[in-house]
């Protein structure tokens, strides 16, 4: 999985690249979940993360520390009072290559439960989408978009393509909230967090589309 790429005229937004020790460490339901929660929505406590993920505090407070050992989750000191410990996410996103843990096995393993976590995540939250799409304004379902596109590519020709798709994506780094989640958007203010998916791999055997395709650059 591609690292997101900075925008060079705006602060370049913090990146971790996974090592074997990390990605076996995140390759797990609940703390793929926190970490999730903690970028999404900012610093919490366990107690926090448990009510909004339906989980207990303990188990919580568990996997944290085991994100913490990581490097992947820190403690907030200045929000925490007394015994109540805050806690935030290290690093806006995650980057990683399967091949990169070529020689690590049980890495390698970890680093397909992660792919497989995202894309059931992803299917899961497009169907959102699409059940909760007429409550949006329509010139928000209007700018909404759904589409696949076969091409034919050889691979730098695939790595020039993500390249330029990425440095598209950068020209709208601004809105993605900041790590430590204190400069979200207000309400009210015409914006909405937008999720944006890429995937882009080979398919050999049939290739069922959804429409709105076009193959070797042509629409069909």
């Amino acid at each position: 999985m591609d690292s997101e790429r900075s925008n060079q005229s705006e602060p370049p937004p913090s990146v971790v690249a996974l090592d074997s020790a990390q990605i076996r460490v995140l390759a797990h339901p609940l703390r793929a979940r926190l970490l999730i929660a903690l970028r999404s929505d900012g610093p919490a406590t366990a107690t926090r993360l448990a009510q909004a993920l339906g989980t207990n505090t303990g188990a919580t407070s568990y996997h944290l520390r085991q994100l913490a050992d990581a490097g992947l989750v820190v403690e907030e000191p200045d929000l925490g009072a007394g015994r109540q410990r805050w806690w935030r996410a290290a690093h806006q996103f995650s980057s990683w290559r399967s091949t990169d843990f070529a020689d690590d096995p049980d890495a390698l393993a970890a680093a397909d439960w992660l792919y497989r976590h995202a894309i059931r995540l992803h299917a899961d939250l497009t169907e959102r989408w699409v059940t909760e799409q007429h409550t949006y304004p329509a010139e928000w379902r209007d700018a909404a978009n759904f589409s696949d596109v076969l091409l034919r590519l050889d691979p730098p020709q695939l790595r020039q393509l993500n390249d330029e798709l990425h440095a598209v994506i950068d020209r709208y780094r601004h809105a993605v909230p900041a790590v430590d989640g204190m400069d979200l958007p207000e309400p009210g203010d015409g914006t909405e967090q937008v999720l944006l998916y890429l995937h882009s791999f080979p398919v050999r055997g049939p290739i069922p589309l959804a429409g709105g395709v076009e193959e070797n650059g042509e629409r069909g």
